[in-house]
């Protein structure tokens, strides 16, 4: 492409020499440190040169400001090149830079939101494009005209979840986001799959959909006709390739194997690259420029705790959570709901027919639809994402990045367990507590019936943090009435007495059949307690130690397999009180059949809860 202008000589040289000062600070910190990745900074030194002081536009001493470009650096190992920009921009005193990776410092060796100049955790890589493509849907929907500016490594373009948002930002014709492609040749152990070919990297792009050039990026006309080019430009998501060499500027380093991870140590070496990126003063002073338009306050949000429902007899959780999507998108312009192609079973299909332009299909592209969450949660959204809940474990490595970028994201696991029924292992959610209560600051809800379920879903759309809910498919009745109320880290003791001789713990589906079991032990003057432990995730452990103490045995009940689920978070919590202690769960391999043939075969129906306790008295008595 020819440059739409040409730049003036003074903007050059000052941009030049802006490159050199990044990769001086990219090298000196990581020396200080004896670890990082300069030679990666080193490479798209220039490219962040001209993109932070030509074409970013964002209030530094107000990084949350809703019209601010965004930048995200989805090769995050190359996150010292990014802090010296914001230093020399006047972020933070440039001193700073020697304290990366220190373990009391915000700057770290790969990004995170300690910073209050990253938006995002990123590193694990990948993941970077769907969370652009995030925060290009927010700024769409807010009308704002904020850029998005996400720059990738080569070595990542061969992640699925890459094409996953290079796909979908294309179909919604995304043209404020820019991918800034670094072509740099070198990965971690070899040469890159395609190596320094951008052209090949230019016509995948293209064949997604998105307008690309290549550009030389180490030429900084090139680079400035690019990025000009991108902003302009309407319709689609604009890609620039550029060919790069790691560890650009330094003899003994550029184009050099072997120096990936690695940096230069104090002495000789490091005398010789400070010398070959020698200081030099600058034509013209740059800063980053602020953004245009009138600053806004945030969308205001109406209650949430309002959402009572009708007391249906039957309804399947899953049901409710999109009735209760629904009533919330009524209060909360915040609201955001992604699915997965399962709109139509999650039952966030309610939330698509009443708020349509809130609503983003992403398809069938789990990863991706974590990882455009995560993006819109930066964008001051409240994002609702749901899919069946084994499906959840494609995207685990976004929905754990996300734990690390402490987001405010709200996943939604369906058909969980044995208890859908025919469809079978493949579709049956049975590892997701555990994956989901093993990460960073998560909160696991697990609701029993309709009105458990909006309660949950309110407390989730106000609290921020990761939250996730699992549903079920199977209809149930109501446990509760709109009067009960909810809190994070509670349960709900369900029948009790003080002659209770045990206690079942349950949760969603099998507290019907522990109630169930309850009534036929009643009847045979066996009295128990039944609790339902709605949120597993944090657990509420007084009320649990206390039945341990009181009726000394504890039987828990799980449509999930037994390890990391909701028994061994109950027996984290009690593991101080002598008591007896037996779990039901899935142990073994499911099949296709009816969901209550299902739920007897693993010991999960009434009849087999009532006989595990039986027997957990008789043991007792016989020992």
């Amino acid at each position: 492409m020819s440059d739409q202008a040409t730049h003036p000589a003074s903007l050059i040289q000052s941009l030049e020499v802006m490159a050199d000062r990044l990769r001086r600070h990219s090298i000196i910190c990581t020396t200080e440190a004896a670890s990082g990745h300069p030679s990666t900074c080193l490479s798209c030194a220039d490219l962040v040169s001209a993109l932070f002081f030509h074409s970013l536009r964002f209030d530094v001493q107000n990084p949350s400001n809703i019209l601010n470009d965004r930048f995200v650096l989805s090769k995050g190992h190359g996150v010292p090149v990014i802090w010296a920009a914001w230093a020399e921009s006047g972020a933070f005193p440039i001193s700073d830079l020697l304290d990366l990776r220190k373990i009391d410092s915000p700057l770290e060796g790969h990004p995170t939101p300690r910073s209050p100049w990253a938006d995002v955790a990123t590193g694990s890589l990948g993941q970077g494009l769907s969370i652009g493509m995030g925060m290009a849907m927010g700024a769409k929907i807010d009308t704002t005209g904020a850029n998005i500016y996400t720059l990738m490594g080569d070595g990542e373009l061969a992640e699925g979840s890459v094409w996953e948002a290079a796909m979908l930002a294309s179909h919604r014709k995304l043209d404020n986001l820019v991918a800034i492609l670094d072509i740099n040749r070198l990965g971690q152990s070899q040469e890159t799959m395609y190596g320094s070919d951008t052209e090949i990297y230019r016509k995948r792009f293209e064949s997604f959909g998105w307008e690309t050039e290549t550009i030389d990026g180490h030429d900084m006309q090139q680079i400035l006709a690019a990025l000009d080019r991108a902003k302009s430009h309407c319709g689609a998501p604009y890609a620039i390739v550029a060919k790069t060499f790691k560890g650009k500027g330094v003899s003994f380093m550029e184009n050099q194997d072997g120096w990936h991870g690695k940096p230069i140590p104090k002495g000789e070496m490091l005398d010789q690259a400070l010398l070959e990126l020698k200081e030099e003063e600058m034509s013209q002073p740059l800063k980053i420029k602020n953004p245009t338009g009138t600053l806004r306050k945030n969308s205001s949000s109406g209650p949430v705790s309002d959402l009572d429902l009708p007391a249906e007899t039957l309804m399947a959780t899953r049901v409710a959570y999109g009735a209760a999507l629904q009533k919330l998108g009524q209060t909360n312009p915040r609201v955001v709901v992604l699915d997965a192609d399962t709109k139509n079973s999650t039952y966030s299909q309610e939330f698509l027919k009443a708020f349509p332009e809130r609503f983003i299909e992403c398809f069938i592209a789990e990863q991706n639809l974590v990882g455009a969450s995560v993006g819109l949660s930066v964008m001051d959204k409240i994002p609702f994402a749901s899919t069946f809940a084994c499906f959840f474990s494609r995207a685990y490595d976004q929905i754990r990045m996300g734990g690390v970028s402490q987001s405010n994201l709200k996943l939604c696991g369906s058909h969980c367990g044995v208890s859908i029924g025919p469809d079978g292992p493949s579709q049956m959610g049975l590892e997701d507590i555990a994956m989901m209560r093993a990460v960073a600051g998560s909160t696991v809800f697990y609701p029993c019936d309709a009105i458990s379920t909006h309660r949950l879903v309110s407390l989730a759309a106000e609290t921020r943090g990761i939250f996730y809910i699992r549903t079920s498919r199977p209809k149930t009745r109501l446990v509760y009435d709109n009067t009960v109320e909810f809190r994070i880290g509670g349960s709900h003791v369900v029948r009790q007495s003080p002659a209770d001789k045990a206690t079942i713990i349950s949760a969603g589906v099998t507290l019907h059949h522990a109630l169930e079991a309850q009534e036929v032990l009643a009847a045979e003057g066996v009295l128990v307690r039944v609790i339902d432990l709605y949120c597993i995730k944090p657990i509420d452990q007084n009320t649990l130690q206390e039945a341990a103490r009181e009726t000394g045995r504890i039987l828990t009940v799980e449509d999930h397999y037994p390890e990391g689920g909701l028994g061994d978070a109950v027996l984290g919590a009690i593991a101080n009180i002598p008591c007896q202690y037996r779990k039901i769960a899935v142990n073994g391999l499911p099949r296709s059949g009816p969901s209550e043939a299902l739920l007897k075969k693993f010991g999960l129906d009434s009849t087999s809860i009532a006989t595990a306790v039986r027997k957990m008295i008789l043991d007792e008595v016989s020992a």
